[in-house]
């Protein structure tokens, strides 16, 4: 029950933050500001969830479900199941964000229908295309297991592309001017001195004090090798602790305490010992200012500023929303076992036609 309930609060905090990637309680009970949660009653076969009168099955989180699970083994390998963090397991994640945006989905295409957007006869057209490409793929044994139909390709993908258009259509007179000194991006070498390990589950944990005056020691004496004219890429390949010798970024992107010390130096200088959240720095810089990556950033920026407008926008709307979970059949939602259900191509072949 507290796992349902936190899950339910955190649905509506994704809904209003995410553009991609629940439970019960009291009837009456409030989640934010006009947000109605109501117990889970009422629902038809196979309905996962309802938001106002848009439902979602357990075909389309299946789809959703089975896609993202084979793209995660296509790149990591099967071994990227036996993964957990602070007790929660990579396939609960996966479900748990599938849901979110399977829900985002549907509150989206309420959006539209509010706004009066819709897809045009050339986009059905491409949807179609789409469905029919994607549905062919499909070997009788994920028929069977995923239980979807033509009909249901097409209408996912129907509401997948309004989504889009809804998003796209809210930010379409958004294009803010953002200067070199805004958006300026560095370039630096580091040498990291880790204040921390990983247990068994590959979560951090904190150095005891000693180990962490001994960590300083360490970065002090290296910090005078380069001072005293050592090669400094060198000194990183000998003792930084970090998988990434440099790093080019903004500001507002990186531990506050490294990104201070990094944009208060000059080409070529190097900075004293630097503690952040993962450990002690020595940080030489590069480049005071990288056109190419700035270039880049200003566009992340632009994205940002577009980001902020929607989710003021999106999240007035969906605060008013009514949803209910069925929570019974959703905690028997899980990756389909078995040989053949190898499909992972749903998300690319929509793209291949937007």
């Amino acid at each position: 029950m507290k796992k349902n309930i936190y899950f339910l609060k955190g649905l509506l905090l994704l809904l209003a933050v995410t553009m991609t990637v629940c439970g019960c309680q009291d009837k009456g009970a409030k989640d934010g500001e006009g947000t109605k949660i109501v117990l889970t009653t009422g629902f038809e076969a196979n309905e996962i969830f309802r938001i106002e009168k848009s439902s979602c099955e357990l075909s389309e989180v299946m789809v959703y479900l089975m896609n993202t699970k084979n793209q995660y083994e296509e790149i990591f390998g099967e071994e990227i199941w036996n993964t957990s963090h602070e007790g929660v397991t990579l396939e609960e994640n996966i479900k748990e964000t599938v849901l979110a945006k399977l829900a985002k989905i549907k509150a989206m295409n309420l959006l539209a229908q509010q706004k009066g957007i819709a897809l045009d006869e050339d986009e059905k057209g491409r949807i179609m295309q789409a469905a029919q490409e994607y549905y062919a793929s499909l070997n009788e044994a994920e028929l069977a297991g995923l239980a979807v139909t033509l009909e249901k390709i097409n209408a996912m993908y129907e509401e997948y592309a309004l989504a889009d258009k809804v998003y796209e259509h809210l930010i379409a007179d958004i294009n803010p001017e953002i200067s070199d000194d805004e958006a300026r991006t560095i370039t630096v070498q580091h040498i990291l001195i880790k204040t921390y390990s990983l247990n068994e589950d590959g979560e951090k944990v904190p150095y005891t004090e000693q180990a962490k005056r001994q960590a300083y020691q360490q970065a002090r004496e290296i910090w005078q090798k380069a001072m005293d004219g050592e090669d400094f890429a060198s000194l990183i390949t000998e003792y930084s602790e970090d998988s990434s010798p440099s790093y080019s970024f903004g500001k507002g992107s990186l531990d506050a305490a490294f990104e201070e010390a990094a944009f208060n130096l000059g080409t070529d200088e190097i900075s004293s010992v630097v503690e952040s959240a993962s450990g002690y720095h020595i940080i030489k810089c590069i480049s005071t200012f990288d056109r190419e990556e700035t270039d880049r950033n200003k566009i992340k920026i632009v994205e940002q500023r577009r980001k902020e407008v929607f989710d003021e926008e999106y999240t007035k709307f969906v605060n008013g929303l009514t949803r209910n979970l069925n929570t019974e059949l959703w905690e028997t939602v899980g990756f389909l076992e078995g040989e053949g259900i190898v499909t992972s191509s749903f998300f690319e072949t929509f793209h291949k036609y937007f």
